[in-house]
């Protein structure tokens, strides 16, 4: 269990164990600086021993398209994602994401962006003015349901705190969440201002951590352990040669399908077994339950304003749909795209109001190839989410992870696994 690296702040809370045994999990959290102000979280510095594989490491290649160099989010340039992972106690299995489009103060270089609503069933604070102005103006954030407003709150202070915002009156932080309450006591709404300004000013590129971290430490995703998970594609340089790279917090339910494989079918842990069954069970479990949200988080480099970032996040739900989900009524589904091409930047500054844009932005028809590679970097994700998550116990429930062997038995019976 690992976040980023921590600063030298005091927590109280966080003074934990090196050691966090999951039912079923074998991972180790091995730690460096053992200094009492470094053991912030449930770990800071660690590495899985043994890792469970990615999906594609494991034989899943989805799709046509290449994946980037770390099949990322990261592998579009200049984009940094920082975790801060809260497992404490019995009862405590939370945290936060955030995911910046630039290293900048992002107030004053907003960069395009949009949102898409496939199911409003959630609290995504600061979606309007997004779709309003076309703008991104804060680090996207993720988190637990009822974290919300105080990670909205924590990101004001962030950016007010920024040199230059000084005399900002106005911040529109935008923030995701999905509903851990399964596996954490949500109530407690654990997810502060430290946590947050942690998991911002630790955010880099690179190589992007998954399973049971950041905003997908408590999550379940069609009855099996769900998380944060991310993929990329990279389109050939005759189409541009354009990054696409997602990241999801994946919480939701419905029949696990994997490369066209029916593998929750075939494990037999789908929404609606029991009823067709036509037998009741007295406490259902989280996988008779479609309902709990997913965010989607889309970056590119592609020179494209806000209403081809619209069509793009769209259509991030056609790689969902591949997933299984069900698409429930308690499900908040959410699509969050930004650009990072720097001549798309919009600068704020003095009598700026009436500056133009001298960027040549790409043509309806060239959005094609692009919108392949969302579908397939989002589906991707989604598996890679469950194939990192290890077994978790919270709240006197356990939820088990995807259990790959017999996943990849499946897979090869169904001739669905890379040649």
């Amino acid at each position: 269990m690992k976040t980023t690296p921590y600063g030298s702040k005091k927590n109280r809370r966080l003074t934990l164990p090196l050691l966090v045994l999951f039912a079923g999990a074998t991972i180790i959290s091995i730690m460096t600086s053992m200094s009492p102000d470094s053991l912030k979280s449930s770990a800071q510095r660690s590495q899985s021993v043994p890792a469970r594989q990615r999906a594609r490491e494991a034989g899943v290649a989805v799709g046509v398209l290449p994946p980037g160099q770390l099949n990322a989010i990261t592998d579009v340039a200049g984009v940094r994602v920082g975790h801060v992972t809260l497992t404490r106690g019995d009862n405590v299995r939370t945290g936060v994401t955030a995911i910046l489009p630039h290293s900048g103060n992002l107030f004053r270089e907003k960069v395009p962006g949009a949102v898409f609503i496939g199911n409003a069933f959630g609290k995504l604070a600061g979606s309007t003015q997004v779709n309003e102005l076309g703008e991104i103006e804060t680090p996207i954030t993720l988190t637990s349901t009822l974290n919300v407003p105080r990670v909205a709150d924590a990101v004001i202070d962030y950016m007010l705190a920024l040199p230059g915002n000084e005399d900002v009156q106005s911040i529109n932080p935008l923030v995701g969440e999905t509903n851990d309450g399964y596996l954490n006591d949500i109530g407690g709404r654990d997810v502060g201002r430290e946590e947050v300004f942690d998991a911002i000013r630790n955010a880099r590129g690179g190589a992007v951590e998954e399973g049971c971290v950041g905003a997908g430490t408590g999550t379940v995703a069609f009855g099996f352990k769900g998380g944060i998970g991310t993929s990329s594609r990279k389109l050939p340089l005759s189409l541009g040669g354009y990054t696409v790279g997602v990241l999801v917090q994946t919480n939701f339910g419905g029949i696990l399908t994997i490369n066209g494989a029916p593998v929750g079918r075939e494990l037999g842990r789908y929404y609606l077994k029991e009823e067709l069954e036509t037998r009741t069970s007295t406490s259902p479990g989280p996988a008779s339950n479609p309902d709990g949200s997913i965010i989607i988080v889309i970056a590119t480099d592609a020179p494209i304003d806000h209403r081809n970032l619209q069509r793009l996040a769209a259509r991030s739900m056609l790689g969902l749909a591949r997933t299984g989900a069900a698409g429930s009524n308690g499900s908040g589904d959410y699509a969050i795209a930004f650009s990072t091409a720097s001549d798309l930047r919009i600068r704020t500054a003095a009598n700026s109001r009436n500056q133009k844009t001298a960027a040549a932005l790409l043509s309806n028809d060239a959005m094609s190839p692009l919108f392949l590679a969302v579908i397939e970097a989002t589906e991707e994700a989604i598996y890679n989410s469950l194939f990192r998550a290890t077994t978790t116990t919270g709240r006197g429930h356990t939820v088990e992870a995807l259990p790959i062997d017999r996943t990849l038995e499946i897979l090869r019976k169904h001739d669905a696994l890379a040649h």
